[in-house]
């Protein structure tokens, strides 16, 4: 008989969540998706964005510096175009409820273009993108997401953030593949769980305060910097989404967000963008049969694991055994 670890269900682990967030100042609504996002993260095995993020939420709303309560102000601006001011609140419920405007512009014309600022976000992109693929929508996402940690060659200090980029499509027949990265080396959340756990990381991940390789997460994250991923490629991609996901929303650089935050802030103020597509408008009734084909040749190809592959395995075994429970886990029980 083996000995295995003690496991919790989702709703158990949501409530949970929920209820250390209600008493630090959230109001139940906004509990209730912040809650979501992060049992969604842990059942799905993206440790780094689940209830290891629920300590920044608490830290963020006991210290005031984002709103748990606040009601965003949704505008739409032409039949495709949705801006949304958060008000000093949290990202994920601010799109939730943000759903039946951006439902209709779909509806109508085919694409919306959802501009956020004012919005904290602290978690993974996918599982916001992967909602709405299951319903038969394209969607991507970016975030200028707030702390300064990507130190592309040539700089002499951090000028970007990990800067996330997801994207999502349905496939006939098939769960939809989504995928979610950083246009960093690694992910800060990676980074920290590494630092906690001891161990090193390989070369070119990062730089220490003198810009020097180092495989020391304490020493990329304490004084020197992330490297992007591609070399100058990423750098151009996170160059692209602080465009878009701050200037165009008209949220804060990453640079100003890091400047605004109080010391310690988990959470940043900042902005996103996301862009949701019918594939099937103007009679392409063919797009999920061929993106199934397509996926299709890809595993005959030898690609036999695609992304969100993994994810859906964690979240078969959690629905039929539970989620395992963790130290953190156990700390938000007690």
């Amino acid at each position: 008989m083996t000995n295995e670890p003690d496991r919790i269900s989702f709703d158990d682990l949501v409530s949970a969540i929920e209820e250390k967030l209600v008493a630090a100042g959230a109001s139940p609504s906004v509990a209730e998706v912040l809650a979501t996002n992060c049992a969604t993260c842990e059942r799905d095995g993206t440790l780094s964005h689940g209830v290891f993020r629920v300590a920044g939420y608490l830290d963020s709303l006991t210290r005031g510096w984002a709103d748990g309560a606040a009601e965003p102000n949704i505008d739409v601006v032409g039949p495709s175009y949705i801006r949304i001011d958060g008000r000093n609140g949290f990202a994920q419920p601010a799109l939730a409820e943000a759903r039946p405007t951006i439902d209709e512009a779909v509806a109508e014309s085919g694409v919306a273009v959802i501009a956020l600022r004012s919005t904290h976000h602290f978690s993974a992109l996918w599982p916001d993108l992967e909602a709405f693929a299951r319903e038969g929508r394209v969607a991507m996402g970016m975030i200028a997401s707030g702390k300064l940690a990507v130190v592309p060659e040539g700089a002499t200090r951090p000028v970007f953030s990990t800067n996330p980029f997801g994207f999502a499509t349905p496939v006939a027949g098939a769960d939809p593949i989504v995928f979610d990265f950083s246009t960093s080396s690694m992910s800060h959340g990676d980074l920290q769980l590494l630092r906690a756990e001891g161990r090193d990381v390989p070369v070119g991940t990062g730089v220490d305060s003198t810009g020097a390789d180092t495989t020391d997460p304490s020493a990329i994250l304490d004084g020197g910097g992330i490297r992007p991923i591609g070399r100058h490629k990423g750098a151009l991609l996170s160059f692209m989404i602080e465009t878009l996901a701050a200037g165009l929303t008209g949220g804060a650089f990453t640079y100003e967000i890091d400047a605004e935050a109080p010391d310690g802030a988990h959470t940043f103020r900042t902005g996103q963008l996301f862009i949701v597509l019918d594939p099937e408008r103007g009679g392409n009734d063919a797009y999920l049969g061929r993106v199934r084909e397509f996926v299709d040749m890809l595993r005959d190809a030898g690609m036999d694991r695609l992304p969100g592959d993994r994810r859906y395995v964690n979240r078969a075994e959690a629905a039929d055994r539970g989620i395992p429970v963790t130290d953190l886990i156990r700390s938000i029980l007690n």
